[in-house]
């Protein structure tokens, strides 16, 4: 399971940095930078139909997975709802397309994007997490987004080709979600039956809290893009996105690690909360470290990094990319004594209490910043960082804090 969660995660970063420097070459930064705020709008919906369900419904079927008339009562009522909110979100972009003009003129774009909501709705990762058979999870995606990848180097070869992007993606995805699908029906054998009203309510009762904490989460990250989009336009929203995946690539590279330790971490935490802290020490001098040099390394070659990768030398990007490798470094920092630390030893209030209030920094800083001051692609940088920022001393904060409790 831990192979397979290492693989998906480094290919869900691998392969889309093969694509988006050819993506940037072929279409241009305008119109990369309209297929990111396009994305980056459909993701509101994405968060939507999830419901926080990926760890909700992961829960739940993992301690009824041995009882089959349970595990179908649960898949039934997850997949009615997520079907339910996929109608809504249907609808909420359709009001939103054809209610504003900025919106409008790219409805063909938005329409194509909305695919990957269908096929995230049919693809239930919580199932196949629950019931511990990440190596389904991990075939599906690889062999969505390895099609989309060739895909896209076979027919995207000049700008008017952009609409051809979303559409390949979508289907990459639908077609991942209706063979999940198959294999759950063929070989869980596990049905789709109507759930009863008691059923709906309790999923969406379990969901709610996560749900709250990752539209918490989503304002200050994939509203940067957005916000971007409707204040400025697609060339900034480009340069944006182009130097955002590359730091967030980075970011990736320490993923793997920590789903490894945050189950070990919440076991020592039931154990000993002074052990947990010793452990949390030790991480302490060999990660951040760590962290340091890589941000140090990408600080210094970063002009060279955008040449390979896009094959110009654009200040823009490049410019771009050192100032958002402080965010890798706040984020990566302050991971360890967020989610190592406060979630994995049940400290859950002050650590939804530190990301509701940095979604309201974040949120309202970008808005000034970009449109009140009319900074443009510096203000949304400038938020980024000081909202990560803000994030890394609250959780040092609680950490020493609870620290002094405990010891």
């Amino acid at each position: 399971n831990f192979i397979s969660l290492s693989v998906l995660q480094g290919l869900n970063y691998l392969l889309p940095l093969v694509t988006f420097p050819y993506l940037v070459r072929v279409l241009g930064v305008e119109k990369f930078g309209l297929l990111a705020f396009v994305s980056a709008t459909i993701g509101y919906f994405q968060i939507l139909t999830d419901y926080g369900f990926n760890l909700s419904a992961t829960r739940d079927i993992s301690i009824h997975r041995d009882d089959k008339e349970k595990v179908e009562d649960i898949f039934s009522a997850v997949m009615i709802i997520k079907c339910g909110l996929l109608v809504l979100s249907f609808l909420l972009l359709t009001t939103l397309v054809f209610s504003f003009e900025k919106f409008r003129q790219d409805w063909l774009v938005y329409y194509l994007t909305f695919g990957m909501v269908v096929g995230q709705t049919l693809f239930p990762v919580w199932f196949f997490q629950g019931m511990e058979r990440m190596k389904y999870i991990t075939f599906l995606n690889i062999l969505a987004k390895a099609l989309f990848t060739i895909a896209i180097f076979i027919f995207v070869k000049e700008e008017s080709d952009y609409w051809m992007v979303p559409l390949l993606n979508s289907l990459g995805f639908v077609v991942a979600g209706s063979i999940s699908l198959y294999v759950i029906f063929k070989n869980f054998n596990t049905r789709i039956k109507f759930p009863t009203k008691n059923a709906i309510i309790f999923q969406l009762k379990e969901g709610w809290h996560i749900f709250v904490s990752t539209v918490a989460i989503s304002l200050y990250t994939i509203s940067t893009p957005f916000i971007l989009g409707v204040f400025t336009n697609n060339i900034i929203v480009g340069y944006y996105s182009a130097a955002d995946k590359i730091v967030s690539a980075l970011q990736s590279l320490l993923t793997p690690f920590s789903q490894t330790l945050y189950p070990y971490f919440s076991h020592i935490s039931n154990i000993s909360k002074k052990l947990l802290l010793k452990q949390i020490g030790k991480i302490c001098n060999t990660i951040i470290p760590l962290i340091f040099c890589i941000f140090i390394v990408f600080e210094i070659f970063s002009e060279k990094v955008t040449e390979i990768l896009f094959g110009i030398s654009d200040k823009n990007i490049y410019t771009s990319i050192q100032i958002l490798l402080f965010k890798f470094l706040f984020v990566s920092i302050a991971h360890v004594f967020a989610n190592l630390f406060l979630l994995a030893s049940g400290y859950v209030k002050n650590w939804k209490r530190m990301i509701f209030r940095a979604a309201f920094i974040g949120l309202n800083l970008t808005f000034f910043l970009v449109y009140i001051c009319n900074l443009g692609l510096l203000g949304a940088l400038l938020s980024v960082i000081v909202t990560e920022f803000f994030v890394l001393t609250s959780s040092i904060y609680y950490y020493i804090k609870i620290k002094k409790e405990i010891i």
